[in-house]
């Protein structure tokens, strides 16, 4: 071998060795793991009471948890609160650790009349209802310029929803609704079944109807926090949606895009505006969280 080619082969044996220390530094934890997101600290700090084989990493001041929780290996870390935050840790879970489906924790809005506070809803699939043209006023309606498709929603006056473009494996595709996994939507009913929900919060505050658990539906998501009864109805009708939030279709996207399972069990804290006095979240939160970690902790255990 020629001065040359040694030094050529040393030179690309170097930089495989390179390559495969950054690629052995991106991965934090190389065991499969179900991912246990949650949205708020309450339900996360119920999660964490029952997890075994703790160690904890740290990616962008994020919080990631590796451990063992109802017999699972899972990773539990806090999403941040609306669609950006969610979308870009979920995906950061997704680059460093090996995830093989998602389950979301969380408290929500209730949207269908039928519903509750302390219910806790988990949806067929989630929508990006505020992925929107703001239209044009035009004489007593409104109208999106004509090069945008219209889409299968009515508008909210002048808010026009609109579906999303998404990358993944194959090329793109243009969607509005991201599926929830169906092995963990019927591993959710065989919960639903059995398991008894709590009733009341600290301090005697108890709801008025024993909370219960609905899989099925459509559950949406946007970047606003609703508290406004007219749009409330909107949403219901619109979207025929049972629940609303600001995360759960944000990490839904990620996940269909990199082709994991994904699942979101949400406990309604609030009714987004419905109720007949002031929001209730803050009397419900510890209750709503409490119930949505119960639920996520015995789907965990029926889950393969």
């Amino acid at each position: 071998m020629s001065a040359f080619a040694r030094v050529i082969a040393i030179g690309l044996l170097f930089f495989a060795m390179l390559s495969a220390a950054v690629s052995a530094a991106e991965r934090l934890d190389d065991k499969p793991r179900i991912a246990v997101v949650s949205a708020f600290p309450p339900e996360w700090v119920a999660l964490q009471t029952d997890l075994s084989d703790r160690t904890e990493h740290e990616i962008n001041g994020r919080q990631f948890i590796t451990g063992k929780l109802a017999g699972k290996d899972v990773v539990l870390f806090l999403s941040g609160v609306s669609m950006v935050n969610a979308a870009m840790t979920m995906q950061v879970a997704l680059d460093r650790f090996v995830v093989t489906s998602v389950v979301f924790s969380g408290i929500a809005g209730g949207v269908d009349p039928a519903l509750s506070i302390g219910d806790v809803v988990v949806a067929d699939q989630w929508g990006e209802y505020l992925e929107a043209v703001f239209a044009r006023k035009v004489g007593d309606g409104y109208e999106i310029p004509p090069f945008i498709p219209k889409d299968q929603f009515a508008g909210y006056g002048m808010i026009v929803p609109r579906s999303v473009t998404v990358a993944r494996k194959g090329g793109e595709e243009t969607k509005f609704w991201f599926p929830s996994d169906p092995a963990l939507l019927e591993a959710a009913r065989k919960v639903a079944a059995r398991l008894d929900l709590q009733a009341c919060a600290p301090e005697n505050r108890c709801l008025t109807k024993p909370p219960k658990i609905i899989v099925g539906g459509n559950g949406v998501s946007g970047q606003a926090f609703v508290d406004n009864a007219e749009f409330r109805d909107y949403v219901h009708k619109t979207f025929e949606a049972k629940v609303l939030d600001m995360e759960s279709a944000a990490v839904a996207h990620v996940t269909y895009s990199n082709g994991v399972p994904f699942v979101a069990v949400r406990s309604l804290s609030d009714l987004a505006g419905g109720g007949e006095g002031a929001n209730q979240m803050a009397t419900f939160m510890a209750l709503a969280s409490t119930n949505s970690a119960s639920v996520v902790k015995a789907l965990l255990a029926e889950m393969p």
